[in-house]
């Protein structure tokens, strides 16, 4: 990844605040007191940056014909995994398949599904990693699933992989985003209502494939842009509930870890999380700063539904974060990185033959991270704010959980947590007024917690923007605590 640039100093301004970083308390310091930017630029900072565009691929019949005719085609895994699982791998469910999506001309998403090491009426858990355009494989192999893929492409077991708890599926979505793929670029997605019917469309042919997991409680989690993707995805389930137009599925929770949900508030703190953090000296500071109120302003115009105004606040919002990060390298993503790791150990290893031939895709296929043209193709919907549905679910008793990684500049925790407190919601005094406690793991503090009803928020310690990836064994635990209801 290219370097991406930062200051490293902190002037006057420092003494305004306390400081933010302190681990005995979770204190926003505030409380006291052209369209695009350069096309690929800003995926670079909230993910992984695109390589090449869309899999819009048409299916020759002696490679994928299985793919074509059916429904959904899944197969089992035969990859060979060194160490110990903690069960016999004989015993566990460990797939790979295409659905093909209703209401689609020709779009067929790819996921990944692994039985629980424990036990098969633990929770489902869909896991969605962000982009716009990035594949959920980023995370099943680097950051919580079964296995990790180290650097000579060998796969080792994860101790601390979510399967440990929960049934996880790993799905490569919008349409076009790693192995998924259509015959039509009509299928190409441009907003969340597109996204999430998918996503509503795949859930329900997975369940009618695999009905023995209906009655087992779901919950949606993902990070980074994934913070779009998981409100307009559980509002959909729960819409879809209500109107019953389907198998009906038991949602309980959804989690976002490091994502961007409210632009207009996340992009304000940047400033203020970047001075926090000995980024940016008092006077940068200070000039940055008068930057705010057009970004807002922009932002709130976009609001849920904007079009043109949409790429407006995108590019005068996106220059906080090029002035920021115009000063000195840094990893966006762990501010204590100068340089980001390289995740194109997955792309290789995903674009073997042998690999493709054991999951089941067509060799025709070539995978990558994140896709440029399902990027572009979401750009009007950056800016728009997904919080405004929140609420409602909060409201129906769903069990919401946001959580950050303290050292992550791009989607970082002051602004997540700002949004999360400001959201009106019935129970948002409470929320307000609760203490914030330790989150301990083997009886050390691990981050800070807030929480009052179906509303919970963890300030993660020692991690950057790939929390399961940073922490695992203390993530593992939080997503076992907040499924069980005890992360409060």
């Amino acid at each position: 990844m290219a370097p991406v640039v930062i200051c490293l100093f902190l002037l006057a301004l420092i003494g305004h605040w306390p400081f933010s970083c302190a681990k005995s308390q979770l204190h926003d310091p505030s409380s006291t007191s052209q369209h695009t930017i350069t096309g690929f630029e800003f995926i670079e900072e909230l993910n992984l940056h695109p390589k090449l565009d869309v899999n819009i691929f048409k299916p020759n019949t002696s490679d994928s014909v299985s793919i074509t005719n059916s429904r959904i085609v899944e197969k089992s895994l035969g990859l060979p995994v060194l160490g110990e699982s903690g069960a016999s791998i004989y015993d566990l469910a460990h797939l790979a398949g295409y659905v093909q999506i209703s209401h689609t001309i020709g779009a067929r998403m790819f996921y990944y599904f692994f039985q629980s090491r424990n036990s098969k009426d633990d929770p489902v858990v869909i896991w969605l990693t962000g982009g716009p355009g990035c594949s959920s494989a980023i995370a099943l192999f680097d950051e919580n699933g079964p296995f990790h893929l180290t650097n000579n492409l060998s796969l080792v077991w994860n101790d601390y992989g979510w399967d440990k708890v929960s049934n996880i599926i790993y799905i490569d979505q919008p349409i076009g985003t790693g192995f998924s793929y259509s015959s039509c670029e009509k299928d190409i997605r441009h907003d969340e209502k597109g996204v999430s019917d998918d996503l509503y469309d795949f859930l329900q042919e997975f369940f009618n494939l695999h009905p023995d997991y209906v009655k087992n409680d779901l919950y949606i989690t993902g990070e980074s842009y994934g913070g779009h993707y998981i409100p307009a995805f559980a509002a959909r389930i729960n819409q879809g509930n209500t109107n019953k137009d389907g198998i009906h599925i038991n949602l309980k929770g959804f989690a976002i870890g490091n994502g961007l949900t409210e632009p207009a508030i996340q992009f304000k703190a940047a400033p203020d999380f970047a001075i926090q953090n000995n980024l940016i000296n008092g006077q940068d500071y200070i000039r940055i700063k008068q930057m705010v109120p057009e970004c807002e302003k922009a932002a709130e115009e976009c609001g849920t539904n904007g079009q043109d105004n949409c790429l407006d606040a995108l590019r005068i919002c996106g220059q906080i974060h090029k002035e920021i990060l115009s000063i000195k390298p840094i990893c966006v993503y762990d501010i204590r990185r100068k340089n980001c790791s390289d995740k194109s150990r997955i792309d290789e290893f995903l674009n073997m033959k042998s690999v493709k031939k054991t999951i089941g895709v067509p060799q025709d296929i070539k995978f990558v991270s994140c896709s440029g043209m399902v990027y572009r193709a979401m750009l009007k919907d950056i800016m728009r704010n997904l919080q405004v549905g929140l609420p409602e679910l909060l409201e129906d008793g769903i069990k919401m959980l946001v959580y950050a990684g303290e050292y992550d500049y791009i989607c970082n925790w002051l602004g997540n947590y700002r949004w999360v407190e400001a959201m009106k919601w019935s129970g948002q005094p409470e929320f307000e007024a609760s203490r914030t406690i330790k989150f301990e793991v083997d009886g050390k503090e691990a981050g800070l917690l807030k929480n009052h009803g179906p509303l919970t928020f963890l300030k993660v310690h020692d991690a950057g923007h790939m929390v399961p990836s940073d922490q695992p064994k203390a993530s593992l635990q939080m997503l076992k605590m907040w499924m069980d209801g005890k992360l409060n």
